[in-house]
C-alpha cells in the first residue's frame, strides 16, 4: 500500500470517527471486576446511553461466591438494561420483583423517581467454566419521565427479532435499527443490538439515528485498514457510513439514538437537575428509597463524598 493511499484512508477514517474509548478496569462488588466503557470524560453519552459495563467472563471464581454479589443499591432517573452472554444472575428490587436473568433476555428496569435493586450470583453451576458474562447499560430518561413510577420488564429471546445473513447474526435488544423493531418499552428514540460476525464478514451501522457507536466485546474489526480490538468503543460522527470488516470471529454491541441534552450523574443517580441528585443522596441516607423486600438485610451505603465513591458498587465518575 502506498503512503499516499494509507494517508487518504486515515484521513477518511478520521472524518467518520468521533472518538475511540478504551475500557477501564473497575469493580462493582468485592470480587466482581468489570470493564467500564461509559461514561468517559471526553464522551459522556451516546444517544441516551450514559453508562456501559462489561463483566466477565469470570474465570477466577472466588471461594466465597457471594463476594461477587452486588448488594442492594439505589437508582433514579434512568433505566438499567441487563443482557447476559452466559451464566445467570438473580435480580431483586423494591417493587418486589425477583427475576432470574438468563442469556439472550432483555431485563429493563426503569428507576424513575427511585428504586433499589440487587444482583446476586446464587447458582454455582452458572459460574463454572467462565460462563458468566454480561453487559449492563444505563439509558437516561427524558426530563418528562425522570419522575415516573419505577417498573421492571423481562423480555425472553423469542420476543426479540434475530436477523441472519452470510457471516452475520444479530439480535435487536431494543429500539429500531435496520428495519427491525420489537416490543421492548423505551422512552426515547434509540437502538441497541447484539451482533456476531464471522471472520471476514462486512457490516455497517444503522442509519436511523444521529448518534451511533459500537463496543467490541470479543474479537477485532478493521475500518479503513486500521484494526480495533476487544475492549474498545468506537463512536462515529453524524452521517458517517463506515465499512466494518471482522478480522476474526467478533462480537459487537451496537448502540445509540437521539441525544437528550445535559445530564448529571453521581454514583447510581442520573438527572437533568443537579438538585435532584442531592435529594436522591439524602433519600438513600434517610432510608426513603425502599429496599427489595426479599433482600433487605444489607445494602450499599452512600459513598463518602470526601473520599469519592467506594469501589463496592457500580458507579461512574460524577458529571458536571
Amino acid at each position: 500500500m502506498s503512503n499516499l493511499l494509507r494517508e487518504c484512508q486515515i484521513s477518511y477514517l478520521y472524518t467518520m470517527l468521533d472518538i475511540v474509548i478504551e475500557a477501564r478496569n473497575a469493580a462493582i462488588s468485592q470480587s466482581m471486576k468489570v470493564k467500564r466503557i461509559l461514561p468517559f470524560r471526553l464522551r459522556r453519552m451516546v444517544g441516551p446511553f450514559i453508562f456501559m459495563d462489561h463483566a466477565g467472563p469470570v474465570n477466577d471464581v472466588p471461594e466465597i461466591t457471594s463476594s461477587l454479589d452486588v448488594l442492594p443499591h439505589p437508582h433514579i432517573g434512568l433505566s438499567t438494561v441487563s443482557y447476559l452472554f452466559g451464566g445467570q444472575v438473580t435480580h431483586r428490587d423494591s417493587l418486589g420483583v425477583e427475576q432470574i436473568i438468563r442469556p439472550g433476555e432483555v431485563n429493563w428496569m426503569t428507576a424513575g423517581s427511585g428504586i433499589a435493586h440487587s444482583e446476586r450470583f446464587e447458582d454455582p453451576s452458572a459460574l463454572a467454566g467462565g460462563q458468566l458474562e454480561m453487559i449492563q447499560t444505563w439509558v437516561a430518561l427524558p426530563a418528562r419521565d425522570e419522575e415516573r413510577a419505577p417498573s421492571f420488564y423481562n423480555y425472553t429471546p423469542d420476543r426479540l427479532p434475530v436477523f441472519t445473513d452470510k457471516g452475520i447474526w444479530m439480535r435487536l435488544i431494543a429500539g429500531n435499527a435496520f428495519g427491525l423493531t420489537n416490543d421492548v418499552k423505551t422512552n426515547s428514540p434509540l437502538f441497541y443490538l447484539h451482533v456476531i460476525l464471522s471472520k471476514g464478514a462486512i457490516f455497517g451501522l444503522p442509519k436511523e439515528h444521529s448518534e451511533r457507536g459500537f463496543y467490541i466485546a470479543k474479537g477485532s474489526v478493521e475500518i479503513a485498514s486500521i484494526t480495533y480490538h476487544a475492549g474498545q468503543m468506537l463512536v462515529f460522527t453524524k452521517g458517517a457510513d463506515p465499512l466494518i470488516t471482522a478480522g476474526e470471529d467478533t462480537t459487537l454491541m451496537l448502540l445509540g439514538g437521539e441525544p437528550l441534552g445535559e445530564r448529571f450523574i453521581w454514583w447510581n443517580f442520573v438527572s437533568s437537575r443537579k438538585e435532584r441528585i442531592e435529594q436522591a443522596k439524602e433519600d438513600w441516607k434517610q432510608g426513603r428509597i425502599k429496599l427489595p423486600p426479599s433482600d433487605d438485610k444489607e445494602f450499599i451505603p452512600l459513598p463518602d463524598e470526601r473520599t469519592g465513591p467506594a469501589s463496592s458498587a457500580p458507579r461512574p465518575e460524577p458529571l458536571s
